[in-house]
Protein backbone atom coordinates (compact mmCIF):
# COMPACT_ATOMS: atom_id res chain seq x y z
CA UNK A 1 0.00 0.00 0.00
CA UNK A 2 1.11 3.44 -0.85
CA UNK A 3 2.50 6.35 2.08
CA UNK A 4 -0.60 7.67 1.76
CA UNK A 5 -2.68 5.25 2.65
CA UNK A 6 -1.09 4.33 5.74
CA UNK A 7 -0.99 8.22 6.60
CA UNK A 8 -4.82 8.48 6.31
CA UNK A 9 -5.00 5.48 8.72
CA UNK A 10 -2.83 7.13 11.06
CA UNK A 11 -4.76 10.35 10.79
CA UNK A 12 -7.99 8.75 11.53
CA UNK A 13 -6.64 6.77 14.51
CA UNK A 14 -5.06 9.37 16.39
CA UNK A 15 -7.81 12.00 15.45
CA UNK A 16 -11.34 9.56 16.44
CA UNK A 17 -8.97 7.42 19.25
CA UNK A 18 -9.24 9.46 22.37
CA UNK A 19 -13.13 9.96 21.38
CA UNK A 20 -13.60 6.17 20.70
CA UNK A 21 -11.62 5.27 24.12
CA UNK A 22 -14.10 7.57 26.02
CA UNK A 23 -17.65 6.25 25.03
CA UNK A 24 -15.76 2.71 25.29
CA UNK A 25 -14.71 3.31 28.75
CA UNK A 26 -18.48 5.07 29.20
CA UNK A 27 -19.82 2.09 28.44
CA UNK A 28 -18.19 -0.31 30.45
CA UNK A 29 -18.47 2.04 33.25
CA UNK A 30 -15.10 2.87 33.96
CA UNK A 31 -15.86 6.48 34.25
CA UNK A 32 -17.64 8.87 37.35
CA UNK A 33 -20.29 9.82 34.45
CA UNK A 34 -22.14 7.54 32.22
CA UNK A 35 -22.97 10.52 29.82
CA UNK A 36 -19.83 11.84 29.14
CA UNK A 37 -19.32 15.14 27.04
CA UNK A 38 -15.89 15.11 25.59
CA UNK A 39 -15.68 18.18 23.74
CA UNK A 40 -12.37 18.70 22.76
CA UNK A 41 -11.68 14.63 21.24
CA UNK A 42 -15.29 15.60 19.83
CA UNK A 43 -14.08 18.76 18.25
CA UNK A 44 -10.71 16.68 17.14
CA UNK A 45 -12.51 13.41 15.71
CA UNK A 46 -14.28 16.35 13.40
CA UNK A 47 -11.87 17.55 12.36
CA UNK A 48 -9.67 14.66 11.41
CA UNK A 49 -12.51 12.36 10.29
CA UNK A 50 -13.28 13.57 6.66
CA UNK A 51 -9.80 14.67 6.12
CA UNK A 52 -8.32 10.50 6.95
CA UNK A 53 -11.09 9.20 5.28
CA UNK A 54 -9.98 11.17 1.85
CA UNK A 55 -6.07 10.70 2.09
CA UNK A 56 -6.64 6.93 2.65
CA UNK A 57 -9.22 6.45 0.13
CA UNK A 58 -6.22 8.13 -2.27
CA UNK A 59 -3.95 5.99 -1.43
CA UNK A 60 -6.24 3.18 -2.49
CA UNK A 61 -7.07 4.57 -5.58
CA UNK A 62 -3.12 4.68 -6.01
CA UNK A 63 -2.87 1.59 -5.28
CA UNK A 64 -5.30 0.14 -7.75
CA UNK A 65 -4.18 2.48 -10.21
CA UNK A 66 -0.43 1.21 -9.95
CA UNK A 67 -1.72 -2.80 -9.91
CA UNK A 68 -3.77 -2.08 -13.16
CA UNK A 69 -0.34 -1.17 -15.39
CA UNK A 70 -1.27 2.61 -15.43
Amino acid sequence: MPKLFWIGVVILVLGTGPLVAIMIAAALGLTSDPNPNPIGPGILAGVTFWPGIAVTAIGILQAVRRGSGK
